[in-house]
């Protein structure tokens, strides 16, 4: 089986910022997965699961409430790893463009007065968020894009280095 395109970003490397992790192009349309990574894989703990959950409420509401974008947005849920969401939406454009967006986003969990949506009928799991830690990770990614604004690492993934053998054959660490 082929390495799947996300797993040839170099983990050791990546730092928190908005990425473009995949474009799919369906027919005249056209899908983009956005990586938003509030953490260093590997390298800092994982967003406590609770919060990751709020956080994914809050700001899955706010998107789709996003007079701007609401149209647009597919997607937006955590990353297994726990440490960032896929944001998917219609269309294609550098995440550059995010960037404002993704500020809102997450301002606006320091605004929330609750977490939409954790009624039994609602969630899955309910009783799984923790609105406050999830306004501390807010900040925290908040306070990081504005201080890394011109910094060009927070939207360009490092790509990992394979080796390429003179008869194209490529290899992937396991």
């Amino acid at each position: 089986m082929e390495l799947i395109q996300s797993f040839s970003v170099d983990h050791t490397r990546i730092v928190p910022g908005i990425f473009t992790s995949r474009v799919d192009h369906l027919g005249e349309y056209s899908v983009t997965t956005y990586d938003i990574r509030l953490k260093r894989p590997n390298r800092e703990p994982a967003i406590d699961v609770a919060a990751m959950h709020s956080l994914e409420h809050i700001i899955a509401t706010y998107l789709r409430n996003d007079p701007a974008r609401k149209d647009e947005v597919v997607y937006w849920g955590p990353m297994g790893c726990l440490t960032g969401f896929y944001l998917i939406l219609k269309g294609n454009r550098p995440p550059e463009e995010l960037y404002e967006l993704m500020l809102s986003a997450f301002r606006a969990v320091g605004d929330a007065d609750e977490v939409p949506g954790t009624a039994p009928e609602n969630c899955g799991n309910y009783l799984m968020h923790n609105l406050e830690m999830a306004k501390w990770y807010a900040r925290e990614f908040v306070s990081y894009l504005e201080a890394n604004a011109g910094n060009r690492a927070i939207f360009e993934y490092p790509k990992a280095e394979r080796l390429v053998t003179d008869g194209g054959l490529r290899f992937f660490d396991s």
